[in-house]
C-alpha cells in the first residue's frame, strides 16, 4: 500500500519560525523594522508570504512609523492590505499609545521629558490634520488630563484661549503644555503660533494657570517655545 504523501509545507513557513526564534531569543533589536512589521502581518495574514508587503509598505509610507501612523484609507490602498489587516495594524499603535500615556498620567512630567515629547511624536508627528493638543498640570506638575482641544487642515488648526481655560479650571489644572503638530514636516513655530501662544497665556495669567510650555511636532522633530525663548 502506497503511504499518502504529505502535503508540502509553504516555503515561507520555515522564515516565520526563524524569524519568531530570534524575536524570542534575542528581542526586538536583533530584528529590522520590515521583520517587525512581518511579526504583526503574520497574523493578519496567516496564508501568505508578508515579507514582500512589509518592504512595500515602508517604501510606500518612508519608516516604521510612517506605517503605523498612516489613515486606514492610505494602507487599504496598499496592494496586499484589507480592512482586516488595516485594523490589525492600527490597534497596535493605539495599545502603544494608550500604554505610553498610562506611564504618563498622574506623574510629575517636567522631569520626564523625553518620554513626553517621545509620547507626543508618536501620538501626533505623523497626522495628516493637525491638532491641539493641552496637557494639564496639577501643583505638583503632575500630568492630571491629556486632550485634543481643536482639529483642523493640513496647516491650521483654531485654539481657543477662552475654551482652553475653561476646561482648566474644571479640571482644578494649574499649568498647561500646549502642543500640536505640523504636517509640513517642518517643526519651526509660525507667526500665528507665536500669536495665539501669546494669547492663552495673557488668558491664563488672570487665573493663575502657567503655560510652561507650547511644543510643535512633526515627521522631522519637535520644537519648544520654551527652548526657543518664546516663553
Amino acid at each position: 500500500m502506497t503511504a499518502k504523501r504529505q502535503p508540502k509545507a509553504p516555503h515561507y513557513k520555515g522564515h516565520r519560525d526563524r524569524l519568531r526564534g530570534r524575536f524570542l531569543e534575542n528581542g526586538p533589536s536583533a530584528l529590522q523594522d520590515y521583520e517587525l512589521l512581518e511579526l504583526v502581518l503574520f497574523l493578519a495574514i496567516p496564508q501568505k508570504d508578508v515579507k514582500p508587503l512589509a518592504k512595500d509598505l515602508i517604501a510606500q509610507f518612508g519608516d516604521l512609523a510612517g506605517v503605523m501612523n498612516a489613515p486606514i484609507e492610505e494602507l487599504t490602498k496598499v496592494d496586499g492590505i484589507k480592512e482586516k489587516t488595516a485594523i490589525a495594524l492600527k490597534s497596535i499603535t493605539a495599545l502603544s499609545n494608550r500604554a505610553a500615556k498610562a506611564e504618563l498620567m498622574n506623574k510629575p512630567v517636567l522631569n520626564s521629558w523625553t518620554r513626553l515629547m517621545d509620547y507626543c511624536m508618536t501620538s501626533m508627528a505623523h497626522e495628516q490634520k493637525e491638532h491641539f493638543r493641552i496637557l494639564f498640570l496639577n501643583k505638583k506638575n503632575e500630568l492630571i488630563g491629556d486632550e485634543i482641544q481643536s482639529s483642523g487642515t493640513v496647516d491650521h488648526t483654531p485654539a481657543y484661549p477662552r475654551e482652553i481655560m475653561k476646561r482648566a479650571l474644571e479640571l482644578s489644572a494649574t499649568a498647561l503644555i500646549l502642543v500640536h503638530n505640523h504636517p509640513s514636516g517642518d517643526p519651526k513655530p509660525s507667526e500665528a503660533d507665536i500669536y495665539i501662544t501669546r494669547e492663552i497665556i495673557r488668558a491664563g495669567e488672570p487665573l493663575g494657570i502657567t503655560i510652561h510650555d507650547h511644543v510643535i511636532v512633526s515627521r522631522g522633530g519637535y520644537s519648544s517655545f520654551k527652548s526657543l525663548g518664546l516663553i
